[in-house]
């Protein structure tokens, strides 16, 4: 069945070719049919439609979708941008009250400067003018004076 290579030597041997054997399709007896009857016989109904004709047949139950959860007569969001307006408004009527508080302090302290301004002011010009007796001072005499080698010579 092989053809024989011309440089190798080996011996014949017998090949043995198996073809497969189809197998007969089984047969199988149809189950017999068993009527089953429902549990309950449901209820036959009858509509009469507005053109006069009659339909029927069984009834069928609606099914009936699980209750919604009652919504809130005012959405969230709505309820959060309220509250956050609310809180907004709060802030910003602290932040008013802050900046009035400031300049306030800072009015003050301006004319508490300018107070201690002119009474400093008044009490020295009435040290200077007052005429409350003869004029009492000390005498400087000036001469020349002599710096040599970062010394002072008087």
């Amino acid at each position: 069945m092989y053809p024989e290579h011309p440089t190798t030597s080996h011996p014949r041997t017998a090949v043995e070719v198996h073809q497969p054997i189809p197998l007969a399709p089984a047969t199988m007896a149809p189950a017999p049919l068993v009527a089953m009857q429902p549990g309950s016989v449901p209820a036959v109904a009858s509509i009469v439609l507005p053109d006069g004709r009659i339909v029927t047949g069984y009834a069928i139950n609606p099914v009936q979708p699980e209750p919604l959860a009652a919504k809130p007569a005012v959405s969230r969001a709505a309820v959060n941008v309220a509250v956050g307006g609310i809180g907004f408004a709060a802030v910003c009527g602290g932040l008013i009250l802050l900046t009035t508080f400031i300049a306030a302090l800072t009015a003050l302290i301006t004319q508490l400067i300018t107070l201690a301004a002119v009474i400093f002011g008044g009490w020295i010009a009435v040290q200077i003018f007052s005429a409350s007796g003869p004029k009492q001072g000390t005498t400087v005499n000036i001469r020349k004076a002599v710096i040599k080698r970062n010394h002072f010579h008087g």
